[in-house]
């Protein structure tokens, strides 16, 4: 089996030396604009992965999101997450799909952890190939020394308030705004990888309408070492984008049924309704994927 490291050793080697990124986030760098070369590296790879019958489901969807996007309104993608690849699949496919992909694909404006900057010059070389605005997730305090924990908070809160400073304004400027919402890549050994995060409430409260996306397939596994040993297999990989929603009544519906249930935490509920409606879409996607998959070996 080869890992992302082995498969692609010369592309690691020439997006690290076109990279220039700061691996240090603070509240004076929060946003960063994307490299395109190193964005053309990245194709080659996710390309050279993804089999015939690779594709987009519900363009339709993701285009009326971008046309509310362009008349002012605020508008998030809301992604599931299985890999490291995962921005790369869906801005390699919607591009791909024709239509309006191609500005579909130049509006996304990601929101990563800083992690992704500061963990490795490779993922930070990488990371740098799309748009974003840098945040200091909540769990990334979790389990640190006090001492150190002491330094990091008042950090995380200048990052943050910089970055919701940063959305703000980049939000109502023709972006589609792109959120994990389980915060972190799914790992199969870990169930609370597949919980929504808390914290993505406020994005549904902060913004006008929405659209939940899920992925199906996988050319990169997540490996419990280092994230540049996962392993990479070729797969057909599908994109099904949901419908447009708006977050209020999204929020709002989701609020109420937590009423009714007896739930207490009204913001977590709302996120669990976000992940329940990607469960879904994944479902009824893999179901169509199996059958191609069936297609090709058959």
């Amino acid at each position: 089996m080869e890992t992302l490291t082995t498969a692609f050793k010369e592309h690691i080697k020439k997006a690290v030396s076109l990279s220039r990124v700061s691996t240090v986030i603070s509240e004076e760098n929060v946003y960063q604009e994307k490299n395109e070369e190193i964005l053309s590296v990245l194709d080659d790879m996710t390309g050279s992965l993804m089999l015939p019958g690779s594709g987009v489901d519900g363009i339709e969807n993701l285009e009326e999101l971008l046309a509310k996007a362009e008349s002012g309104k605020s508008c998030l993608l809301l992604l599931e997450h299985y890999s490291n690849m995962d921005l790369s699949i869906f801005s390699l496919l919607v591009r791909q799909a024709g239509g309006r992909g191609d500005a579909i694909a130049k509006s996304l404006l990601a929101i990563a952890g800083m992690k992704l900057n500061e963990d490795s010059p490779v993922v930070a070389a990488f990371a740098s190939a799309y748009t974003r605005i840098v945040i200091y997730p909540s769990r990334s305090l979790h389990g640190l020394p006090i001492e150190k924990k002491q330094v990091e908070i008042p950090r995380s809160i200048a990052i943050n308030r910089a970055a919701m400073k940063a959305l703000e304004e980049k939000k109502v400027q023709g972006h589609l705004v792109l959120v994990f919402p389980s915060g972190t890549r799914y790992r199969s050994w870990d169930p609370s990888t597949k919980k929504g995060v808390r914290e993505i409430d406020s994005y549904l409260r902060l913004f006008d309408h929405m659209c939940c996306v899920a992925l199906n397939g996988s050319i990169l596994h997540v490996q419990q070492t280092d994230m540049m040993n996962d392993i990479v297999t070729k797969d057909i990989m599908r994109i099904t984008a949901g419908p447009v929603r708006s977050c209020a009544e999204f929020r709002a519906k989701a609020r109420a049924n937590a009423e009714a249930a007896g739930i207490e935490d009204k913001k977590q509920a709302a996120v669990d309704a976000i992940m329940a409606e990607l469960d879904q879409l994944h479902s009824e996607a893999e179901e169509k994927r199996i059958k191609l998959l069936g297609e090709k070996n058959g």
